[in-house]
């Protein structure tokens, strides 16, 4: 990771800039960098005031952190372990995101669902997807009485239109034309 330093009122020292490297390999962990991530680190002293300050880049987001005590290495550590904070919930927010993109999939109506039986929450699981093909409703009620399925999605030969054939609880076939 590419590190710069500006002091305010201040020296950079060798040892600050060490202590700095140091406290934001902790970040280069988090992210597993290719070179990708950028810091700025500004010290700043103000009367007894010790300030550090993180500019922090990775990818397109930027985080800012601010630490102030009366001890620059102390700043420089405080400021590291927000940044620390900050990047984790980072991190986790995109593997989050593509975690719930992946999961965003197909459920089979009519399936024993057996976690809404256990107070879980229930999920959604992909299923095989399946050419619809043209037939009548009497067809298509044939096709669902002849195989384990609860349902057949199904292109109207007469309309052309998408249309679901189910099996109710009461033994007939319940028939959803848009």
């Amino acid at each position: 990771m590419k590190v710069e330093f500006t002091g305010r009122h201040v020296e950079v020292s060798a040892a600050i800039k060490k202590h700095a490297q140091e406290q934001l390999e902790k970040i280069e962990k988090i992210f597993d960098f290719d070179k990708v991530g950028k810091a700025h680190v500004i010290l700043e002293v103000e009367k007894h005031r010790h300030r550090a300050e993180i500019l922090f880049r990775w990818r397109d987001q930027e985080l800012t952190v601010k630490a102030e005590t009366d001890d620059m290495y102390t700043a420089l550590t405080q400021a590291a372990d927000k940044l620390e904070r900050q990047a984790l919930k980072l991190k986790e927010k995109k593997t989050n995101l593509k975690r719930q993109s992946q999961a965003i999939e197909v459920v089979r109506v009519g399936e024993d669902n057996a976690e809404e039986a256990s107070g879980e929450e229930a999920k959604i699981i992909r299923s095989n997807r399946y050419a619809v093909k043209p037939l009548t409703p009497e067809e298509a009620m044939q096709e669902v009485k002849g195989s384990e399925d609860h349902f057949l999605v199904f292109r109207d030969a007469k309309t052309e239109r998408i249309a679901v054939i189910y099996k109710r609880k009461d033994g007939n076939f319940g028939l959803i034309e848009p």
